[in-house]
């Protein structure tokens, strides 16, 4: 029989993982949910990010510091690869969903070789006087590298959530995927945003694998763990809706906390696919799509 005590740090610890995987889903949310690009590489673009972060802290960047010096190489490095996605596969149009997977799965394959043959296989850590410490609540220890997330998770999440509902760019970006054709009428050119918000989309991405790399050793094969969780998340959450990838990212974080406290750590990789399977089935809008 499980106290109350464990299983209060379980849902504790849980919603702060869950704003992890939010932080780490929320580009995604954006490429997949609202532009409609079948971004298999995304997990990859993730680590890429954290390798980064690690290059950068060898340097002594903290690794926070690291996260905004590459948001805007990574900005146009999404730019770039939705052009080249673009003008050879969504610009034909005819099977692009299959072949753009095939793109990205490419794509991130790539990644994962370049990673290997500059890094080796060895794992690497960042170093900053936030991680290894601990926040103490009673008798609870709540390490400070999760009360980062938590709170990177919460400024992406309000920041583009603002960005999407009050500015035209954003607005646009909402609307690109359902009516391109009416985004022309008031101006906007509908490549040109998707291209934009793509950027915006893989900068997201290189906030999140700074966290990747604050939270746990990295290794250029990490995106194979999670590739799953944050197509969960973003399923789960409703397809580009900000607010509810951080809810979704929560639902996960506690839903695994609480399996792995009951039923021990095997069961635990096997809830994402558990909840994308359930949602899929019951509510294929998402929890919080319409």
């Amino acid at each position: 029989m499980h106290s109350i005590e464990l299983l209060l740090e379980a849902l504790v610890f849980g919603a702060l993982v869950g704003c992890f995987y939010a932080a780490v889903s929320i580009g995604l949310s954006i490429a997949f949910g609202l532009l409609d690009v079948p971004h298999i590489a995304h997990a990859a673009f993730l680590v890429l990010a954290a390798y980064m972060t690690y290059l950068l802290g060898t340097y002594g960047f903290d690794p926070l510091v690291a996260a905004l010096l590459i948001l805007v190489p990574f900005f146009f490095l999404g730019a770039i690869v939705y052009r080249f996605y673009y003008e050879v596969f969504e610009k034909r149009g005819a099977e692009t969903g299959v072949r753009g997977i095939a793109f990205f799965f490419g794509v991130a394959f790539m990644v994962q070789v370049f990673l290997s043959m500059t890094f080796g296989l060895d794992q690497r850590n960042v170093s900053a006087p936030y991680i290894g410490s601990s926040l103490g609540i009673g008798e609870m220890r709540i390490p400070w590298r999760l009360i980062v997330a938590l709170c990177v998770a919460v400024g992406l999440t309000v920041g583009l959530r603002l960005y999407l509902l009050r500015t035209f760019q954003g607005r646009a970006i909402r609307a690109v995927a359902h009516d391109a054709w009416a985004l022309r009428i008031i101006g906007a050119d509908p490549v040109r945003t998707k291209q934009w918000a793509f950027g915006i989309a893989t900068a997201a991405t290189a906030i999140g694998g700074a966290l990747l790399a604050i939270i746990s050793p990295i290794e250029p094969s990490l995106d194979r763990v999670y590739i799953g969780r944050t197509f969960c998340v973003v399923v789960l959450a409703g397809l580009g809706s900000m607010s509810g990838t951080l809810a979704a990212g929560i639902i996960l974080g506690v839903t695994e906390s609480i399996v792995l406290t009951m039923f021990g750590a095997s069961w635990a990789p096997a809830v994402a696919l558990g909840l994308l399977l359930l949602v899929l089935g019951i509510r294929p809008q998402g929890l919080f799509g319409r």
